[in-house]
């Protein structure tokens, strides 16, 4: 039987540590994160990068000069974002033909919301015995009203706004170039970057830290990706069985929304689906209950297993910390939460083991302090 005074020893290590990881997520997170997310791209460019680095070699002056390897990784993220830029470029036609398409039936859509409002007015008048059009008039004031009320409420947001986004998308591009030139630099200073980690008092809560964030960040990304992409392709299935002449953007979109926590593919599915109920359309109700449900459980049980799976997570561990973290943390929370989780268990361990090592075997101080 353990003693009071281990127990709450064990108590103390758990809640500083716990203290310590929200604040270094909460607070020091964001102010090293471009760096953080440069040296992971470094890293998984340095195989190609120090092979390239080795091919391209020049003779000047009877000297082999090598090109820099940072050099290099810096050419590869810009090909790479050329890339991706190309495809968005050949991708952006179809995906205006489709909006400019929206656009033009979208009056249509508006006027036969407007004959059945009308014709639901002129039926309660029926029913309830009232004059004919005083129900039709009083929804169409309000209707006026409502969207005078939406243009005095917008103007000011989006003067308001604009300035915000003008801001963000600044503040993006100051994030970008500093990821892109902490990655450059790391590529270059790989070396001295582990020696200086290997050299450190710290260097144990910086192998556990650097490892749990790769594994942890890794696993996020596989599994949002699998998601996004598994969702996307169902949603994309959905509206084209229902004949939807929009089913490119429409599942893409969808399968974008369902990737924000706050959002999810119900907030489009389910009044979609209850409309076409409303409005007669059962077969089109019924694809789209079933693929808000499909999309759903595919979510909740890959986002469990794999999350859980990769980071050694149970699935109600990775559940109960994505929770918290999106109390927490917003948006981030939902890769956060697991890793504060994944951060509290080994560092506890790793100091509550030490301090026992320790006490039992004092020779081993100099090996933990060096």
């Amino acid at each position: 039987m353990e003693k009071p005074g281990k127990k709450l020893k064990k108590l103390f290590i758990i809640l500083g540590t716990t203290g310590a990881v929200y604040a270094g997520l909460k607070y020091l997170l964001p102010l090293v994160a471009p760096f953080f997310a440069g040296y992971v791209l470094a890293l998984l460019l340095r195989p190609s990068a120090r092979f390239l680095a080795y091919r391209l070699r020049i003779r000047f002056r009877g000297r082999c000069v090598r090109a820099p390897i940072g050099a290099v990784g810096g050419a590869q993220i810009l090909i790479l974002a050329g890339l991706l830029g190309f495809l968005l470029y050949r991708a952006g036609p179809m995906l205006l033909s489709e909006a400019r398409l929206f656009m033009t039936h979208f009056p249509g859509w508006l006027d036969a919301f407007d004959r059945w409002l009308t014709g639901g007015c002129f039926r309660l008048e029926g029913a309830l015995g009232l004059p004919s059009g005083c129900v039709a008039d009083l929804a169409g004031d309000m209707l006026t009203r409502l969207a005078d009320a939406g243009k005095s409420a917008a103007m000011p947001f989006l003067m308001t706004n604009s300035l915000s986004v003008a801001g963000w998308l600044a503040r993006a591009a100051v994030v970008g170039l500093v990821t892109f030139l902490a990655a450059v630099l790391s590529l270059e200073e790989m070396e001295d970057l582990r020696d200086r980690r290997d050299q450190s008092l710290f260097r144990k809560e910086f192998n556990l830290i650097g490892t749990r964030l790769v594994q942890t960040g890794k696993a996020w990304f596989k599994t949002q990706g699998i998601i996004l992409l598994a969702v996307t392709v169902l949603c994309v299935g959905g509206m084209f069985l229902m004949g939807n002449p929009y089913f490119i953007m429409a599942g893409i979109g969808i399968g974008i929304l369902d990737a924000l926590p706050i959002f999810g593919t119900g907030t489009v599915l389910l009044p979609w689906a209850v409309w076409s109920a409303v409005t007669g359309e059962w077969r089109q109700a019924g694809i789209l209950a079933a693929l808000y449900a499909v999309c759903y459980f595919v979510r909740q049980i890959l986002e469990a297993r794999m999350m859980g799976g990769q980071v050694g997570l149970s699935s109600l561990e990775t559940l109960a910390a994505v929770y918290v973290g999106l109390e927490l943390f917003g948006f981030l929370g939902v890769i956060l939460g697991p890793l504060g989780l994944l951060l509290i268990e080994d560092l506890t361990d790793a100091w509550a083991g030490e301090e026992h090592t320790n006490a039992a075997s004092p020779i081993d101080k100099p090996d933990i302090l060096a």
